[in-house]
């Protein structure tokens, strides 16, 4: 019977010794190639730099396209893929109002050229819009039944029954026979008004001054009170007036039977020292003040 053959030999299993010299395995590699950085920067172990993050794309609102600034109007910036406004000015302050030229034909038949301040087209057409001295005299609340006319044609400004008086240059507010007239105080107002004038002008007549801010500088108006039927106790010419003092009371004085407040607002001109203007009817002259739409400078509700 023949023997079994011996089994093949076997390969021992490798050992954990050194490698030799000369061939170094992977971590060698790594250990060398770090070791040379190190060198590389100085030698003084810096660290090596960190992995920049993956940079973020932008929202989809961000890559909205921007407008180049030549394409936006002027007073106007691009911001995104629109225009925005820039801001015009204080808040606090009025903008300029321009005095433009009218005429009307006066009862002579001649014509009157004179100079007028037009309600700015920022502010509001409507009446009610507005705060008054007396309260509302209409049906529907509403205050005013005669405006302001010296912006229009003369065909279309009102003429008085005998032609007495062309163009309104102020309102006209019905209400009844004494209720109380209280002072307002202007859109953009600095201070208290004071009072210019008391006597005799439209009827019994009450002019006060108000210092407003418009268009960077303080500016002087004058606010007139006409046709009531009696000055309040009080009342002279230098008393300083708050808001909601009261002035005097409705009446019809110079205008019989038409119980109403005429409420007429006046620019002083540049240059124009009120001090030696003679009171009254000297205050309305061309040379000292034009005659302005009240909406301009009567505050808001």
């Amino acid at each position: 019977m023949p023997l079994p053959s011996p089994p093949p030999p076997t390969k021992p299993a490798p050992t954990a010794g050194p490698r030799p010299a000369g061939r170094p395995g992977a971590r060698g590699w790594l250990a060398f190639t770090a070791g040379a950085l190190l060198l590389l920067l100085g030698g003084h172990g810096a660290a090596l730099p960190a992995r920049a993050p993956t940079p973020r794309l932008p929202s989809a609102g961000a890559l909205a396209p921007r407008p180049p600034a030549a394409a936006c109007p002027p007073g106007t910036l691009p911001d995104n893929d629109v225009c925005v406004h820039l801001p015009t000015g204080d808040p606090g302050e009025g903008a300029a109002k321009q005095a433009t030229a009218n005429a009307h034909r006066e009862r002579s038949g001649a014509w009157a050229v004179y100079e007028q301040i037009p309600r700015l087209s920022e502010r509001p057409a409507a009446y009610e819009a507005y705060r008054y001295p007396i309260p509302p005299g209409l049906p529907g609340g509403k205050y005013v039944v005669s405006g302001y006319d010296l912006d229009r044609p003369d065909a279309l400004q009102r003429r008085g029954r005998t032609l007495r008086h062309v163009g309104h240059g102020g309102l006209d507010l019905p209400q009844a026979r004494g209720t109380p007239v209280k002072l307002v105080a202007l859109e953009h107002q600095q201070g208290d008004a004071e009072v210019l004038f008391a006597g005799k002008l439209f009827g019994t007549t009450v002019v006060t001054r108000h210092g407003v801010h418009e268009a960077g500088r303080l500016r002087e108006y004058i606010v007139l009170f006409g046709h009531l039927e009696s000055i309040a106790p009080g009342i002279s010419t230098g008393l300083r007036l708050p808001e909601g003092a009261v002035i005097g009371g409705v009446g019809d004085t110079g205008s019989p039977e038409l119980v109403h407040l005429h409420l007429e607002v006046r620019r002083i001109r540049d240059g124009v020292d009120l001090t030696r203007v003679p009171s009254g009817g000297g205050l309305l002259g061309e040379s000292v003040s034009v005659v302005c739409d009240p909406r301009n400078v009567l505050p808001l509700r």
